[in-house]
C-alpha cells in the first residue's frame, strides 16, 4: 500500500472558516457521498479539492495530509 491521505486539516479549517456541511451540502459544494468519503478518508476526486479549496480560499496542502505506511520489517 502506498499510504494514506487524512482530511484531519479539512475539517478543522472548516470549523476555523464557520463551513458547516449543512453550507456544503446546501451550496452544492461537493456530494453527500464526497462528505462521507473524507469522514471515512476515504478517496476524493482532484474536483472535491478544487470545490472545497474554493470554497475555503486555501490550497490543497492545507486541508489533507498524507501519512505514508509504516515500513514492513522482515522477521526472520
Amino acid at each position: 500500500m502506498a499510504g494514506t491521505i487524512r482530511y484531519n486539516k479539512l475539517l478543522k479549517l472548516m470549523e476555523q472558516k464557520g463551513l458547516s456541511t449543512y453550507k456544503i451540502r446546501k451550496e452544492k459544494i461537493i456530494s453527500e457521498s464526497t462528505l462521507q468519503n473524507i469522514r471515512n478518508n476515504g478517496r476524493i476526486t482532484t474536483d472535491a479539492i478544487a470545490s472545497l479549496c474554493c470554497a475555503l480560499n486555501c490550497q490543497p496542502g492545507d486541508i489533507l495530509e498524507y501519512i505514508p505506511d509504516e515500513p514492513e520489517t522482515n522477521q526472520e
